[in-house]
């Protein structure tokens, strides 16, 4: 059935047709070549990513903690002496950090690395090296001073210099013992006669 040609003006430009004996209706649009054609945008909000900030690693450095307790004390400021020495202990703090994370790694004689095995002289010499200071492999306690107040990171010399180690604290050091032990925590008392020394920087 179609439309009768009078009703053009109540659908211009669409019309519809249906074909007999089917169940669909087909809906045909059509538009004037001269018409145009627009469609909404729609609106799009934008948000601006995150600035991405540098994350600054948290110090450990107990010298700078200490001052700030200090000050908030309303304790005197060290003088630069005083100062020079905190931070020298503190950095030789960081060197028994260091020594801790060589634990259980196997002892060679003359050995110098983690991954290989080391003795007691080449795991010393390691540990300074990875706190970025350069000691003698042998004898390093020449180049330092001798001291009857150990720090944590002071060189632990033992019988006259055949055994050496790295001062821990609480009365402990590490040190590549032997090769059934390999490198462990230890008392310097377990080990024989003990001598320490400071490295001045």
């Amino acid at each position: 059935m179609g439309l009768p040609a009078t009703a053009a003006d109540t659908t211009a430009g669409v019309s519809a047709s249906t074909e007999s004996g089917s169940a669909q209706t087909a809906l045909a649009v059509t538009a004037a070549p001269t018409a145009t054609v627009s469609f909404e945008r729609p609106v799009v909000k934008t948000t601006a990513a995150p600035k991405v900030e540098a994350v600054r690693t948290q110090s450990t450095d107990t010298a700078n903690g200490a001052a700030t307790a200090a000050a908030a004390a309303g304790q005197d400021a060290s003088p630069v002496t005083k100062t020079a020495e905190t931070v020298s202990s503190a950095s030789t703090s960081g060197i028994a950090a260091i020594a801790y994370t060589g634990i259980g790694h196997s002892y060679v004689w003359g050995g110098t690395s983690p991954v290989t095995g080391w003795d007691c002289s080449g795991f010393v010499q390691w540990v300074y090296a990875q706190a970025g200071i350069s000691i003698p492999r042998t004898n390093a306690w020449t180049i330092m001073s001798p001291t009857s107040t150990p720090q944590p990171g002071d060189l632990v010399v033992q019988n006259g210099g055949a055994h050496v180690g790295i001062y821990v604290g609480n009365g402990m050091m590490i040190s590549a013992l032997n090769p059934s032990q390999g490198t462990l925590l230890h008392s310097p008392a377990a080990t024989g006669s003990s001598s320490y020394y400071h490295l001045n920087k």
